[in-house]
Parts: structure tokens; C-alpha cells; sequence
């Protein structure tokens, strides 16, 4: 009704808005809401259910319907917002000079690395930048090669209906090279305790407990399963694809169905695909794809991610048609 009741500058949180005496009236009330989106997931995230007016008297009146709208300004044409250096982290040297340099008179143990979406645009930078890193941060303290822990990135934002490229798939991919290709590094696997609609999800528990099996079997020595089933070889059968892993004892899924697998022809175009576990490996085909050539696996942002071992860890997603492990 032409009335600010309200506003709130982020992009997780549910709003919750008291209106002052006098803003409704009996009979035709406007409720409008003006969202700036500058990334991510836009418009909102909330349930239909979650929009409600509630009056004085306990009366609750549903807003979950249909909305009317129209483009304030497109970001994707407008000029480049200005960047404020004052309080942003994301300046070069700000992070380092803060955060890292203080520390390195001290002695450590190792490091876990809980990042990577804000490079997600840059997954074939981010091959070279996080093993440079790596090897900065190790020269830095001076303290030989300490384990370096990675948590790839949590499924997140909204699933791809059909097979698609996608940047984080890309930038997990990234990761695990780079745990592959470092000494002394490893990688905890969250494609399936991630939020659809938090880049934070709050399962940090999960996380922990991965990361300390690979810290267990690593640095500690300890005979503890560490990874989930890791892609080692796919072998053509005709029109299906046989895939073969590490850590793949005792091969099993969750949900209704094994999911998550696509496959591709000479084409380059991938389909989804049926899976099926075979003793250690999974069979995967499509009516689409008679010649496959490629396979995927959990390859989106926020894929169906069903396949685990018997220690009940997640397979690492991947794709046979990426860069290899030097």
C-alpha cells in the first residue's frame, strides 16, 4: 500500500515483517517486493506455504499463489557494480596478510580447506592455483609437506533436468586432481550432505567425520576406509559401459534406484542413463546412446548423487571424457 514495512540484505534468510497500525485497510491491499538478485538462486526460495499475512486476531491469510512482476533492471546488461575495497575480503593480499601471514611463526599440524565456490567460473585456473597455494603456504611455515585436506564442494542450487556442463561439477573436478596430484593431500567428498538453497550447508558434522578418516588413514597410519568408490576404469560391452572403481567393497545405493550416471556417443552428447551394480562394478546404458564412448557421474551442481561403498562413504564424482591424474 505504498508503505516500507521492511527490508533484509541477504539471501538465506526468511524475512518477517511486523506492519505498522494503519497500513492495511478493509477491502484491496498491495503487498509489493522489490529483490535485487546479483547472483545464485533469485526471486523466492521459500515454500508457497512460507508467504503468509497474519492479522491481530490470529487470522492467517495465505500470499502463496500467483504473483504479478516485472524486471526493475536486467543485471545481465547492466555495468559492473562497483567494488568496494573497504571491508571486502575478496582483495588481493587482503586474505593472506589478515589470516595466513600472521600464523606462520607457529607451528601446525596440517590444514583442511573448505573452499572453491567463489571460483567455480574458474575450474580450470583453480588446477593451478590451489596446488600453487598448497606449495606457498608449505614453503611459507617451512614445515616440510603437512597434510593438506580438501572438502569438496556440497551439491547446491537448483538440479539440471536434462545432462548439462556445469561449472561446479568443473571445479570439484579441480579438486580432486589436485588431491591426486599433490603430495600429502586428500579429499572429503559432500555431494550428498549439501542445501539446495544454502552455499553454507549446516551438516558440518559429516564433513568432520570424513575428514578425520582421511586424516586416520593418511597421516596417522590407521587401516580405516577413507574414500567412497573412486573411478578407476570404464570398458565398452556393446551398447552399455562397465565401471570399475577403487574403494568400491561392497558397491551399494540409496534411494529407489541407482541415479546420477550419464552417458554419451561419438557426439559428445550425453543422456541419462540406467545403472545397475554388478559385484564390484556398475553397468550403465542408454536406449539413447547406442555406441557409448563417455559416462559422468553426479556431474551438476546439485546432482543425484546414490552410489556409496560398503563403509557407507559417497563415490567421487567424475567424468571419463575429463583430464586424466598425472
Amino acid at each position: 500500500n505504498g508503505v516500507k514495512v521492511g527490508e533484509t540484505m541477504a539471501f538465506n534468510l526468511l524475512r518477517n515483517y511486523t506492519l505498522p497500525a494503519g497500513v492495511l485497510h478493509p477491502g484491496h491491499n498491495q503487498v509489493t517486493v522489490r529483490v535485487l538478485d546479483t547472483g545464485s538462486i533469485g526471486g523466492f526460495t521459500a515454500p508457497a506455504g512460507g508467504h503468509i499475512l497474519k492479522l491481530g486476531d490470529g487470522t492467517a491469510i495465505s500470499m502463496g499463489g500467483n504473483w504479478k512482476y516485472a524486471f526493475g533492471a536486467d543485471m545481465k546488461s547492466a555495468a559492473a557494480l562497483p567494488a568496494t575495497l573497504e571491508g571486502n575480503p575478496n582483495v588481493p593480499t587482503v586474505l593472506y596478510n589478515g589470516m595466513i601471514s600472521p600464523l606462520l611463526p607457529l607451528a601446525i599440524k596440517g590444514a583442511i580447506w573448505y573452499q572453491g565456490e567463489s571460483n567455480a567460473d574458474r575450474a580450470a585456473q583453480y588446477r593451478r592455483l590451489l596446488p600453487t597455494m598448497i606449495g606457498d603456504w608449505r614453503r611459507s611455515w617451512g614445515q616440510g609437506d603437512f597434510p593438506f585436506y580438501i572438502v569438496q564442494l556440497a551439491n547446491f542450487a537448483t538440479r539440471h533436468p536434462q545432462p548439462s556442463e556445469d561449472a561446479w561439477a568443473e571445479l570439484r573436478e579441480a579438486q580432486w586432481l589436485t588431491s591426486q596430484n599433490v603430495k600429502n593431500s586428500g579429499l572429503a567428498v559432500a555431494i550428498d550432505i549439501g542445501d539446495a538453497q544454502d552455499i553454507h550447508p549446516t551438516d558440518k558434522q559429516d564433513i568432520g567425520l570424513r575428514l578425520a578418516l582421511a586424516a586416520l588413514h593418511s597421516t596417522y597410519r590407521q587401516n580405516v576406509e577413507f574414500s567412497g568408490p573412486v573411478f578407476k576404469k570404464a570398458t565398452r560391452h556393446g551398447g552399455t559401459m562397465r565401471i570399475e572403481f577403487d574403494h568400491g567393497d561392497g558397491l551399494k545405493f540409496t534411494g529407489p534406484a541407482l541415479a546420477g550416471f550419464q552417458v554419451a556417443g561419438a557426439d559428445h552428447k550425453f543422456h541419462w542413463a540406467s545403472a545397475s551394480i554388478d559385484r564390484q562394478t556398475v553397468v550403465v546404458s542408454s536406449s539413447e546412446v547406442l555406441d557409448p564412448v563417455a559416462v559422468r557421474y553426479a556431474w551438476d551442481s546439485n546432482p543425484e548423487a546414490t552410489l556409496y561403498n560398503g563403509a557407507g562413504l559417497p563415490a567421487v564424482p567424475f567424468r571419463t571424457d575429463g583430464p586424466a591424474v598425472k
